[in-house]
């Protein structure tokens, strides 16, 4: 049971996906009792055991299905009459995803960030925000939040960032950083970027750091970057912006269809699938 518990936080900490089993319920001869656990990680890898043979089998092909759908289930086995096991008992187990809550870095610490922090955090997100402006950088401001006194150089340098985990929006209050920081987030394998600004501003900046960083951010591409961010609201006030920024995070995490502002990479007017 440590093994497996350690190898979960292991799992989560490190932004990967998995899925564990537990049994919770079961009558008769069975090979584990309630409170086995199995961890499948998404390496294909897994931990523990909840009792082996074609048990321990159909839980792994159920728990692979369930890190690629991302949903939790039951399963009910009579193991004589379904899997043909001698033991003659029954099993329920349930099957939940492995997955830590994904990260948000927010570059910049201004009158968008605040708001938008409060609804990332109030869906699910882990909040990071990044500034180099001690007086705006507090607690009282952003509860709940991780606070990095730093520049966006030295925070990409100290995180190791993973596709499937890492969200970043870009709202700083000066051109020239948004493009720096640009340049830094495309060169990693982040799962989303999201840039504030106008559509002239945000693609002038996508030029730039095409023209200027090609060969260090095209391995990766532009496909991820969110540019302006947000869906089509017709919002103005920092509040309804930070709205109009989170409604996208919720609809790209639930593939639902919905109409983006950005125009970076053809997905102007796009819908998600």
């Amino acid at each position: 049971m440590r093994e497996v518990t350690e190898a979960l936080l292991a799992l989560l900490n490190s932004g990967a996906r998995g899925a564990l089993a537990t049994v919770v319920a079961t009558s008769g001869s069975v090979p584990q009792r309630a409170g086995a656990r199995l961890l499948l990680r998404g390496d294909g890898t897994s931990i523990g055991t909840v009792g082996g043979g074609a048990i321990e089998a159909l839980v792994l092909r159920e728990l692979a299905d369930v890190i690629e759908s991302g949903r939790a289930r039951m399963l009910r086995q009579d193991l004589t009459r379904d899997l043909g096991m001698c033991c003659g008992g029954h099993m329920e187990l349930f099957l939940e995803p492995a997955l830590a809550p994904p990260r948000l870095s927010l570059l910049g610490a201004g009158h968008i960030a605040l708001p938008t922090a409060r609804l990332a955090l109030s869906v699910g997100f882990d909040v990071h925000v990044v500034d180099e402006r001690e007086e705006l950088l507090s607690s009282e401001r952003f509860p709940g939040c991780h606070l990095h006194l730093v520049d966006a150089e030295t925070y990409f340098k100290r995180h190791v960032f993973h596709a499937a985990h890492d969200w970043v929006l870009i709202v700083t209050h000066d051109h020239q950083r948004d493009e720096d920081i640009l340049a830094l987030a495309v060169a990693r394998p982040h799962a989303y970027i999201g840039l504030v600004g106008s559509r002239r501003k945000v693609l002038r900046l996508v030029d730039r750091v095409r023209a200027r960083h090609g060969s260090e951010v095209m391995p990766l591409g532009f496909e991820r970057v969110y540019a302006p961010v947000g869906l089509d609201l017709g919002a103005l006030t920092p509040e309804e912006i930070a709205v109009s920024i989170v409604a996208e995070w919720v609809a790209l995490r639930r593939g639902k269809r919905t109409r983006h502002l950005s125009v970076v990479g053809g997905r102007e007017d796009e819908c998600t699938s």
